[in-house]
């Protein structure tokens, strides 16, 4: 992988593009929260994957190979519906990180804690501190452009993901045949869950483990081949991750009691387990700063993708113009420090709510409800684009003509409002206080978190931004 002049990867091949995606959307803090369900979850997870993920898969390869434009998100809905629903949609996909940043950094500092003393893992004040060094080093490293993140993020999520990952499937089946109980007894009845409305809450946690599908697509203009590489890349991503969710989330809940089990430190907690029933305890420490590193490359292309998209949305003139301006590593530097500061405000939440793993739900939750949002302008865009523009060439169509299109855009539709009112609802396996409080309080920051794309005031046409990029053309213009 060379580097161009404004330090941006070029000629991304299938793999480098897959890797962005795996690293954006592997992570074993994904297993705790599946690991509840025991057998279940392979309900869960099938659900999401034909209500989500293969929906999104197919409307973001077409529009990202047809659209290759710098920006992702933000130049194929703006191409559909024009005005502001580019600028709402890639609002949504940064917004939801200032929410999102603090749930993997409180499972990363918490793995690291294991590396120091377990006790700390449930200690506000040392998360909290670890969290905001982590975000904001790995914000100062994203200053040096997507060479040198795609570099962390790829030998990260290898040693920090998919090797704990494996680690975890290979110790829960050691642990088994060792002569150790399973937690979870298999049984046929326990592969379909209670469909309560309180259980079926949970499956707003397993469409948020398949949001990033779009993260590769903020760089599609840089692939060798956008037609070819970019569906190959969406495809190696999606089997790695549900794999790896599947495989990774029984093996937790094999080793962990159900009622044991830490939304943030889950992971460690079967390693401990594990690697004390098999007496070799002096693994947990290195193991702890593996999955440290892994907490870092999952957030790292989240730091990028969308800060990137934003300041497109800048040169534009839909937001204030100094945002547009970039270092030159080609890196929206005044992006990044707003998100950097949005975050650590979230973070901060964590001091003041008494349970961690409430903490982590709740803003899981708003992470989903805003980026669903967003996911919801993708699968109308991609519709409506196939009358409006038909002329553009799709080097990747969805299959089976209009009505493939009309399907995954209407099952995507489905599963994306399934998902935005399950997450009102509290869940009872979790603390969440009055139920009224907590609706309203999802409510409210949702209210703040979407509005801002209708408050800004649009630059007068004409009107250069300073250090605006003019966009590439699209294919077929």
């Amino acid at each position: 992988m060379r580097l161009g002049r404004r330090g941006g990867a070029v000629g991304l091949g299938v793999l480098a593009l897959a890797m962005i995606n795996v690293a954006a959307m592997v992570s074993p803090r994904n297993l705790p929260l599946m690991a509840e369900y025991g057998w279940s979850l392979i309900f869960f997870v099938v659900v999401a994957v034909l209500l989500f993920l293969v929906p999104v898969s197919l409307a973001i390869s077409e529009l990202a190979t047809a659209w290759p434009r710098r920006g992702g998100v933000y130049p194929w809905v703006k191409e559909a519906f024009h005005g502001r629903s580019g600028f709402l949609a890639v609002w949504c996909d940064w917004a939801e990180n200032l929410v999102w940043f603090p749930t993997v950094l409180a499972f990363t500092a918490a793995s690291f804690a294991y590396a120091i003393d377990p006790g700390l893992a449930n200690d506000k004040v040392f998360l909290v501190c670890v969290m905001l060094a982590i975000f904001w080093g790995a914000t100062l490293t994203a200053f040096r452009g997507l060479g040198a993140t795609s570099a962390i993020g790829a030998i990260g999520t290898v040693l920090g993901a998919i090797v704990p990952a494996v680690l975890v499937i290979v110790l829960g089946i050691v642990f088994v045949l060792d002569g150790n109980a399973s937690e979870i007894p298999f049984s046929g009845d326990a592969l379909v869950p209670d469909l309560g409305l309180t259980n079926l809450v949970f499956l707003t946690g397993a469409i948020l483990m398949f949001a990033g599908m779009e993260v590769a697509g903020y760089h599609a203009d840089q692939s060798r081949d956008p037609g070819r590489d970019f569906p190959r890349a969406i495809l190696l991503a999606a089997a790695i991750m549900v794999v790896f969710t599947i495989l990774g989330s029984l093996a937790l809940a094999v080793v962990v009691p159900q009622h044991e089990i830490s939304l943030v430190g889950g992971v460690m907690q079967a390693f401990q387990a594990v690697f004390d029933a098999l007496d070799v305890g002096w693994l947990l420490k290195p193991t702890a700063i593996l999955i440290t590193l892994g907490g870092v490359a999952h957030m790292i292309p989240w730091i990028m993708g969308p800060a990137t998209g934003l300041a497109s949305v800048a040169a534009e003139g839909e937001l204030p113009r100094a945002l547009a301006r970039e270092n030159r590593s080609g890196v929206p530097v005044r992006v990044l420090l707003l998100q950097a500061a949005g975050g650590t405000l979230f973070s901060l939440l964590f001091l003041f709510v008494p349970s961690v793993s409430t903490s982590y739900w709740i803003l899981s939750v708003l992470t989903a409800q805003i980026i669903i949002i967003m996911y919801a302008l993708i699968f109308a865009a991609v519709l409506r684009l196939r009358y409006t523009r038909p002329d553009v060439p799709r080097p990747f169509r969805i299959p089976g003509g209009i009505v493939g299109v009309w399907v995954t855009a209407t099952v995507g539709l489905v599963g994306a409002a399934l998902s935005f009112v399950l997450g009102f609802v509290p869940p009872d396996q979790l603390k969440t206080g009055n139920p009224v409080v907590y609706v309203v309080g999802i409510a409210i920051g949702l209210a703040i978190l979407a509005l801002p794309p209708f408050l800004f005031r649009r630059r007068p046409p004409g009107e250069r931004p300073v250090g605006a990029v003019e966009p590439a053309p699209a294919v077929g213009d």
